[in-house]
């Protein structure tokens, strides 16, 4: 076994809403687990050491709503091929880890691009975050989901479900392939050009056997879901997760602390849209973007203060919205009203533990991996200092970036 000593940092673990001055830690080499964390001078015997000359050190981003298939710049949502798809998501994935995300969930890919990337990454190598895979997600036939998709249109983006008894043989479907998460289509959305946000497209009840089906075989559940009532729907049938929000009520917030549902904004999805949008994009994307954007903001913060859980999501891929961008919704989360420790911690410990994989990411502490930002200021006064386009970026104890 060989180890790496790092030293001299000041660190923010991400379980406190303090930075710990004089700190180090050791890495296992071969596992790219942390061994042992302490301040002031180690006494660890390593065969490497490393100084980070007092920068700060802070966990790597889990980014629990991205879409590694999709380029943000052209902007194309039919007609793609697997294998266009594919060299999109692994330039995206590279992309994303040079940000400083080290998790990532995938909200929903095409011909199951996330599933098997994950699945032969150990044989086939690539630079990028882990990801927990969605596969396609599940939308109603001319819901949110329904892209055509193949070079001759021979599939769709999603599983298509018009009755509780299709959502279960689709979820059993998505549970063979690999998937990790099932991603439920509860509402219009701002892509798709046949609904408006704020339509009900899945039903409670398919919802509820969604939910039902997933959970029994230790999958997660989350639902995109802007309009109110289908929020309302999502929270009801016990997703996991409320993938936007934007018009979520004061009576399902009470309900999301409730149950625990968790919150994941995307804030930074809405807003690239009418910031770089204009003449570039269809104009029914523009008008839907710019008819909520203030509402957005406004319910997603009054959840936050409310204190529902809260995950940390980017929705990258989408129009304008790339993977090095990132980091930008963690200043959009505090806009809308989080503390800087909230949306470091939602970008840790809250995607984390929605993820279910809390056990070896999400915080800085012995037995997890080293996966960890190394960052010239200090994130908990300012969390644009994640931004950093030259941060060194470590994931299990190798240097990326």
């Amino acid at each position: 076994m060989t180890t790496t000593l790092y030293k001299n940092f000041n660190l923010f673990d991400g379980t406190e809403d303090k930075v710990t001055d004089n700190a180090w830690f050791l890495v296992n080499d071969e596992t790219g687990r942390l061994e042992k964390v302490g301040t002031g001078e180690s006494r660890e015997e390593a065969d490497k050491t490393v100084d980070l000359n007092n920068q700060y050190v802070m966990p790597g981003l889990v980014d629990a709503h991205t879409h590694i298939m999709m380029n943000a710049f052209t902007n194309k949502l039919y007609y793609l091929t697997e294998t266009e798809l594919t060299l999109q998501a692994l330039e995206n994935l590279r992309e994303g880890l040079k940000a400083g995300l080290t998790l990532v969930r995938d909200c929903g890919a095409a011909f199951n691009v996330d599933v098997k990337l994950q699945k032969y990454r150990k044989d086939h190598p690539f630079d990028g975050p882990e990801i927990v895979p969605s596969g396609r997600p599940m939308s109603m036939t001319g819901g949110h989901g329904d892209f055509v998709e193949g070079e001759n249109g021979e599939t769709t983006w999603g599983y298509l479900v018009d009755s509780p008894d299709e959502m279960r043989h689709a979820v059993r479907c998505a549970f063979k392939a690999g998937a990790k998460n099932v991603k439920l289509m509860a509402t219009g959305g701002v892509m798709s050009a046949t609904d408006q946000v704020d339509d009900t497209e899945l039903s409670l009840k398919e919802l509820q056997m969604a939910v039902k089906e997933a959970h029994s075989k230790h999958m997660t559940v989350c639902a995109h879901a802007e309009g109110d009532r289908g929020i309302h729907n999502a929270v009801v049938a016990g997703v996991d997760s409320v993938e936007h929000g934007c018009y979520v009520r004061d009576e399902d917030i009470e309900l999301m602390k409730e149950k625990g549902t968790y919150l994941t904004p995307t804030l930074i999805a809405g807003y690239t849209i009418p910031k770089y949008g204009e003449g570039k994009l269809p104009q029914y994307m523009l008008d839907k973007a710019n008819a909520f954007l203030d509402d957005f903001f406004e319910h997603v913060g009054k959840a936050i203060k409310a204190g529902v859980k809260l995950s940390f999501g980017t929705d990258s891929g989408t129009p304008f919205n790339p993977f090095k961008d990132a980091p930008v919704e963690l200043s959009l989360m505090v806009k809308a009203g989080a503390t800087n420790f909230q949306a470091l911690q939602a970008a840790g410990m809250g995607s984390a533990t929605l993820l279910r994989t809390e056990k070896d990411y999400g915080s800085l502490q012995e037995g997890k991996f080293a996966d960890f930002l190394v960052l010239k200021n200090n994130p908990l006064e300012d969390v644009a200092a994640v931004q950093q386009e030259d941060k060194q970026v470590y994931q299990h104890g190798e240097r990326k970036f």
